[in-house]
């Protein structure tokens, strides 16, 4: 279950993000006063594709993996979001529900934002403004170069991609323990089969390691050309 803290404990102190720094005083109080703390526990939803949005979320502190939802449970992992990642941006601007569902690999606090104060500070303050458009367009490349990746890559490459992204995310400890196969076929576009099958091929061709759920990468310059060749 989620748990809720009173709006004083989620302190703009560790909204540690440039367009927060940017913010006039009595834009401070703006924002202190539309936000709400909130531990999300692993395993539970930030956001839900689809569902009604009153806020934005800011992360504070833990990992998420944001995700379109598919038909018959078939989903596509999109990004891995940490400390100083925002979620729901579009919401601020005419959007009523959330496009992606984003859930808790770890447990993870996050400051809910009312969308109509992200909306005000964007009118108000050119930096705030520059960006919060500079993280929305991020997002944005990543969900373009999935959508190439699954139109013109084939498996192996699709595989590749997936892992280099998981391994470049700066996240602490070994971030494949935190994902299952499932997720990272997810990333990749696969079904866990295909999933499997070539990770043990990787494996075999001694670009990667299989230690548990723990992926090492061994060869990263052969995957960079598998992931651009493939």
């Amino acid at each position: 279950m989620k748990t809720y803290l009173i709006p004083d404990d989620c302190s703009l102190d560790n909204l540690d993000a440039p367009c927060f720094r940017s913010l006039l005083p009595e834009e401070l109080n703006l924002v202190s006063a539309s936000k709400t703390k909130v531990v999300f526990h692993k395993g539970e939803n930030l956001t839900k594709q689809g569902t009604f949005a009153s806020s934005v979320l800011f992360i504070i502190e833990g990992l998420a993996k944001l995700y379109v939802e598919g038909e018959a449970g078939r989903n596509l992992n999109l990004q891995l979001l940490k400390g100083g990642e925002f979620v729901g941006l579009s919401v601020a601007f005419n959007k009523n529900r959330y496009d992606y569902s984003v859930v808790a690999l770890t447990d993870t606090t996050a400051c809910l934002i009312e969308k109509e104060a992200i909306t005000n500070l964007v009118k108000s303050n050119g930096n705030f403004g520059y960006n919060i458009i500079k993280r929305y367009c991020e997002q944005n490349t990543r969900l373009y170069g999935s959508i190439s990746d699954l139109m013109n890559k084939q498996m192996n490459g699709r595989l590749a991609g997936a892992l280099l992204y998981l391994y470049n995310e700066e996240v602490s400890g070994d971030v494949f323990t935190y994902l299952s196969r499932r997720d990272i076929a997810d990333f990749a576009g696969l079904s866990v089969e295909s999933t499997v099958k070539l990770l043990k091929s990787f494996e075999r061709d001694n670009l990667i390691k299989l230690d548990e759920k723990n992926i090492i990468l061994i060869d990263i310059p052969a995957l960079e050309q598998i992931n651009i060749h493939g």
